[in-house]
């Protein structure tokens, strides 16, 4: 049996429940759910329980309302693995992925994230999976496109008549009756 945990009365039951219904992170809101079970009697397994939650994740949860109160439920922000790459350097990539090769010079109508994988290798001597660098790229406010091939050399002007006929010569339109 769960050794008894006081709950600190930053608040009762009831606004508990209040605050978790208004809630829209569902982990913080079933942490003040299974605490307002507790203020309201029911032992610490049970109340674990009903929140689909451990009973230890119940008592960490109590000891960090305890302490802070409901901003304590709250996830953490988790640090992860430090980037290889500096903001600098990150703003640099998203610059260059933002304006594309040179046609003539690379031969591409776009970079891939293999692409920028080897450009931050040779720039920067850092390794990359590509997906690490879509992460990257995500979190510098750009989505993954897929380039539409395109001729350096197409002519805008048949590109525009196409688009204005069906795109047969006019001798094969069907005619009206």
């Amino acid at each position: 049996m769960s050794r008894r945990l006081e709950v600190a009365a930053h608040f009762g039951a009831p606004e508990l429940r209040r605050k978790a219904r208004l809630e829209s992170d569902r982990r913080a809101a079933m942490r003040m759910i299974a605490i307002a079970e507790t203020i309201e009697g029911a032992d610490r397994a049970t109340a674990a329980r009903r929140a689909d939650m451990s009973d230890q994740a119940l008592r960490d949860a109590i000891k960090r309302y305890n302490a802070e109160g409901v901003d304590g439920l709250y996830d953490r922000s988790r640090s992860g693995r430090p980037s290889k790459l500096t903001k600098a350097q990150l703003a640099e990539l998203r610059a260059i992925a933002v304006a594309g090769p040179d046609v003539e010079a690379e031969g591409l109508s776009a970079y891939t994230r293999d692409d920028l994988a080897r450009i931050a290798h040779e720039k920067w001597n850092v390794t990359y999976n590509p997906t690490s660098i879509g992460r990257h790229l995500r979190k510098l406010g750009l989505s993954r496109q897929k380039a539409r091939p395109s001729h350096p050399k197409k002519d805008p002007a048949a590109i525009e008549a196409f688009k204005k006929g069906s795109g047969r010569p006019a001798g094969n339109r069907p005619h009206a009756s």
